[in-house]
């Protein structure tokens, strides 16, 4: 990936602002290429990591405090993927018994089916993402991404 090609600039770009601009552009293209394979279960990438959570849970509640913590790409809207995933059948939505201002959400059943497919389709995307590195090279270029 050439960005000096993709920004359209003949001008020499200082290194710092090459490499952010270098990131934001892997980071875009990621995005895109898990987005495609998700987009047959008509789930976004956001839906697809609420759901990972839920599975995390290993059939405990979370709420949506726990939900936005843990999310990768933090929102403030973690109702809404919650209201889409109700209506598709994969999460339940309760009132907790001891705590009535407190919402427990769990994958269901079907999510969790769900899920399942969506992790092979996204495992191929990443791999197809990463198959010109070594594990070697990915290893070093996570350490250095660490330092972030």
């Amino acid at each position: 990936m050439n960005v000096e090609e993709i920004i359209k600039t003949s001008k020499k770009m200082p290194v710092e602002s090459r490499t952010l601009i270098h990131i934001s552009l892997v980071h875009n293209k990621i995005y895109e290429l898990v987005g495609n394979a998700l987009k047959p279960f008509e789930v976004s990438l956001q839906q697809f990591n609420v759901l990972r959570i839920l599975r995390g849970q290993k059939g405990k509640p979370a709420n949506l405090s726990t939900l936005n913590e843990r999310m990768v790409t933090k929102m403030s809207n973690t109702t809404r993927l919650v209201d889409k995933l109700l209506a598709k059948g994969f999460v339940n939505r309760s009132v907790c018994p001891s705590n009535r201002r407190k919402v427990e959400i769990v994958i269901t059943e079907k999510g969790t089916e769900a899920l399942s497919q969506m992790d092979k389709v996204v495992a191929e995307a990443e791999q197809s993402i990463v198959q010109h590195f070594s594990k070697q090279e990915l290893e070093q270029l996570n350490h250095l991404l660490d330092k972030f």
